[in-house]
């Protein structure tokens, strides 16, 4: 297991609030700190194209382009490194913070650490599903918000951000010809319930390598690989150190 400790980065671009208030809002949900080396009060033109990177095109109109192309600041707020533990907690208050900022003015919002953005209706719409959510419920909208999915590699789909739930990344197997319009749909559903899982079922923390996994209890039984995580250096923001769980195909 690595020794690196997960932690939030949010870029959050405004003309309105500037960085004190952004610093103050985010201080007030715990534990979020500005980062002042990294955050100016000046536009950043690469801003667009980063955003363009983060799946913006999923939720993003006409509205949150424009935040984008007329932001004046970009701020750079910090989590504290998450102990496995308390990931999902932190990562539940700083979505209430993401939506205290939007509301109070900031334009747009994207993750650093996951490589994920949502449209501002849509960042606040999963704020208010996690706000009184719990269990399934919470896991479901929490993965929402801040995990990246589906990624695909030319072997397997996968996701970056559940590092930031305090779990390991999920994986599928899949052939190319599975990803249609309407193929693709269901392969998303099977890394949530799986991501879901992960996070909600205390027999989780006992998966070991080749174990049997059924989506439901009449779904075909399939295989869990687990393993390191390889994709991304150490040092990278994406980096998950609780490594991956992969769907595979039946024996």
């Amino acid at each position: 297991m690595s020794e690196v400790i997960p932690r939030h980065v949010l870029c959050v671009l405004s003309s309105d609030p500037g960085l004190a208030e952004i610093e103050r809002i985010a201080a007030g949900f715990g534990g979020f700190v500005l980062d002042r080396e990294y955050s100016e009060a000046e536009p950043d033109p690469r801003m667009p194209g980063a955003f363009e990177a983060s799946m913006a095109a999923a939720s993003f109109d006409e509205e949150d382009w424009a935040a984008v192309e007329s932001h004046h600041t970009v701020a750079y707020l910090l989590s504290m490194p998450m102990m496995r533990e308390l990931a999902a907690d932190t990562s539940r208050r700083l979505l209430a913070a993401t939506a205290a900022l939007l509301r109070a003015g900031a334009g747009a919002v994207k993750n650093e650490s996951s490589g994920i953005t949502h449209g501002r209706d849509r960042w606040l719409a999963l704020a208010d599903l996690a706000a009184d959510a719990k269990d399934e419920e919470l896991a479901s909208a929490l993965v929402a918000a801040w995990v990246k999915r589906p990624i695909y590699d030319g072997h397997v789909l996968y996701s970056c951000g559940m590092h930031l739930l305090g779990a390991p990344e999920v994986e599928i197997e899949v052939e190319e010809a599975q990803l249609t319009d309407d193929g693709l749909p269901d392969l998303v559903a099977q890394l949530d319930t799986l991501a879901t899982y992960l996070l909600t079922d205390p027999r989780a923390s006992e998966i070991e390598d080749g174990a049997g996994f059924r989506m439901t209890e009449d779904a075909p039984r399939r295989l869990l690989r687990t393993g390191p995580c390889d994709r991304y250096d150490e040092d990278d923001f994406f980096f998950n150190p609780y490594g991956y769980v992969r769907l595979t195909h039946s024996e």
